[in-house]
C-alpha cells in the first residue's frame, strides 16, 4: 500500500486511515465513522483531521495544528484529493484473488 499524505501550509503529513483516527472521530464528533455522512464536509475534514494526526503520531510526525486550524488550512479539492486516493487505494473491495475461500473438511 502507497503512502498517502497531504500538504497543509507547506509542509507534507503523512494522512491515512487508523483505528487511532477512527477513535478520534469517535471522540470529536459523537459518531462512529461508518455514520459519516458522505455530503457533509463537516464529517470529511473532520475525518481527515483525525487521519492526518493519528498517522502524524504514529509516524513520530509533530502535528499541532487544531481541527479549527486545519479546517482553516484544507480546500475542499484537497479533502476531495484524498478522498479520491483512498478510494483508488482500497479498489473496489474485493480481495486480489478471485479464489472464493475453500471451506475446511471435517476430519472423521
Amino acid at each position: 500500500m502507497s503512502k498517502i499524505s497531504i500538504t497543509i501550509n507547506g509542509v507534507a503529513y503523512p494522512c491515512r486511515q487508523t483505528m487511532g483516527a477512527m477513535l478520534r472521530f469517535k471522540e470529536e464528533t459523537g459518531k462512529e465513522v461508518t455514520e459519516i455522512d458522505a455530503g457533509s464536509f463537516s464529517d470529511l475534514c473532520t475525518y481527515l483531521w483525525c487521519c492526518v494526526k493519528s498517522a502524524s503520531k504514529a509516524d513520530g510526525k509533530d502535528f499541532d495544528l487544531s481541527l479549527m486550524d486545519f479546517a482553516d488550512s484544507v480546500t475542499p479539492e484537497d479533502a476531495t484529493e484524498w478522498a479520491e486516493a483512498n478510494k483508488e487505494q482500497l479498489g473496489d473491495g474485493t480481495t486480489e484473488s478471485s479464489e472464493t475461500p475453500r471451506k475446511k473438511k471435517k476430519r472423521a
